[in-house]
């Protein structure tokens, strides 16, 4: 008889990008619990410089560990980008992010093996992604692209609007000069506006974006350490914020198009004594 494990899993993001990725979770695993948290009051982390990302991190991680869960989602690219190795040496519990199912899914998708990469400037300089496509084909031709204003305007007041359409254009356009067939959405805020891009980029440019490869990597990790939670119940989802609660509760709902009741505060403070 299977052991069946309650703790939830812990899934962490600079905002509200990740609830892409946990909605694909509360899909895929609806028998698990989850405790989310978005690091708001030090958003956005691309702008960042790597070390300071992976000291959020591992702060982060420090603190869903003391909060008991049984399994860390990295849900930001440029965290996964910054710290995943760091996380996953220093955490008792294993630790999933977002990136190489997105690398692996680009790879099969790929006719032309010209591969795009729109994220955040983080994401692109710490070069995880064309580590990861390279180690799977090194035939690729691989070209990155740092958005830095798309997260601002898609956490904006009008995230469907000209300006995030304009943006989305000024991005496209180096990658369509290179007739890249596949596009990476490198950043978990970016399906928010994947209307936009199969606008931009039209029918024959795939588009990937790996909420469904993450959260199927979660189920089979859970499965293969023997953690999972028994079938057949409703899990339940709770959330936290470093910033404002109203404001994370309003945003959210966009985000992960389910409700969102409550969110607690969690300071910053609280997130260093963890790492202390």
């Amino acid at each position: 008889m299977l052991a069946m494990d309650p703790r939830p899993v812990g899934v962490f993001d600079s905002g509200v990008g990740g609830l892409t990725v946990l909605h694909e979770c509360l899909v895929t695993m609806p028998n698990e619990d989850f405790v989310y948290l978005g690091d708001h009051a030090r958003l956005p982390y691309g702008p960042r410089p790597l070390e300071e990302i992976r000291r959020f991190a591992r702060e982060i991680g420090a603190y869903l560990s003391q909060q008991d869960v049984k399994l860390v989602l990295v849900a930001c690219n440029a965290a996964t980008s910054a710290a995943l190795p760091r996380l996953q040496e220093e955490l008792s519990v294993p630790v999933v992010g977002v990136i190489a199912p997105e690398a692996h899914a680009a790879v099969q998708a790929t006719r032309n093996r010209h591969v795009g990469l729109l994220a955040t400037a983080a994401t692109v300089d710490a070069g995880r992604y064309d580590e990861l496509v390279h180690a799977l084909d090194a035939g690729i031709s691989f070209h990155p692209v740092a958005c830095p204003l798309l997260v601002p305007l898609i956490e904006g007041d009008d995230p469907y609007g000209e300006e995030t359409e304009r943006a989305a254009r000024e991005y496209a356009a180096p990658l369509q000069a290179k007739g890249v067939d596949t596009v990476i959405l490198g950043c978990t805020h970016y399906p928010l506006i994947r209307k936009i891009f199969e606008r931009v980029f039209g029918r024959d440019v795939s588009l990937v974006f790996s909420a469904e490869e993450t959260a199927r990597e979660v189920a089979e990790t859970l499965a293969r350490k023997g953690v999972e939670n028994e079938r057949g119940r409703e899990g339940v989802y709770r959330f936290l914020t470093t910033g404002d609660p109203a404001a994370f509760r309003e945003l959210g709902r966009r985000f992960l198009q389910l409700p969102v009741r409550e969110v607690e505060h969690v300071t910053v403070a609280t997130l260093e004594e963890a790492a202390a």
